[in-house]
């Protein structure tokens, strides 16, 4: 369906574009995780909560190991259950700095079923690796410590692990590509999938 949809953008539109980072693309990346590695923890959480967040990556992580300003980054105790207008449990996190909105805005997702859900990804890193409530978000247990997860460790090791699994092209703007494609495919109406994602244009057309 990504192909197809991809097929009919106008060959201007197919320049320099980056590949989307779909859930099988995420499952195969799984496959390669080990379960009991803090980092990889951290990571897959990272990559799942960004992927249905819909969000730029950089939105979620810090860009080095002592950038951590909670004035501009996302901490547990920003992170909390709430219901939707339909009823239905959402996982809601305040991002306190956003690159198009400086105050700062809420952006949520909800369960999913299979191994890409972010609920389960994220309850094992709050519940066992257990960052400290007003630290980083996405931090991993580095000898008697908690060491964030910085954007370019994030970006090494999607990189590295999809190649592993066969994908040549993956990037970070690859996740959001991918996520909004996905809610687009759910049958996700065009003007709701580009509020959720922060577009602040119709740029992310391109990609269909």
């Amino acid at each position: 369906m990504l192909k197809g949809a991809t097929r009919l953008a106008p060959p201007s539109a197919k320049q320099d574009l980056h590949s989307p980072v779909t859930t099988e693309v995420i499952k195969a990346i799984k496959s390669q995780l080990q379960d009991d590695d803090p980092f990889n923890t951290a990571f897959f959480t990272c990559l799942t909560t960004t992927f249905y967040s819909a969000v730029r990556v950089g939105e979620f992580m810090i860009k080095w190991l002592n950038a951590f300003n909670p004035l501009e980054h996302i901490s547990p105790s920003g992170v909390w259950d709430d219901l939707d207008r339909n009823g239905l449990h959402t996982k809601v996190f305040m991002l306190p700095h956003m690159k198009l909105n400086p105050r700062g805005e809420e952006v949520h997702w909800a369960k999913q079923n299979g191994p890409t859900d972010p609920l389960e990804a994220l309850t094992q890193h709050l519940t066992l690796k257990n960052p400290p409530a007003e630290g980083p978000l996405f931090t991993y247990k580095k000898g008697t410590g908690h060491r964030p997860l910085t954007r370019q460790a994030f970006i090494s090791k999607l990189k590295k692990t999809a190649k592993a699994v066969g994908y040549h092209s993956i990037h970070g703007h690859g996740i959001r590509i991918g996520s909004t494609l996905e809610y687009l495919l759910c049958g996700i109406p065009f003007d709701i999938v580009k509020v959720k994602g922060c577009w602040a244009s119709d740029a992310f057309q391109s990609y269909l």
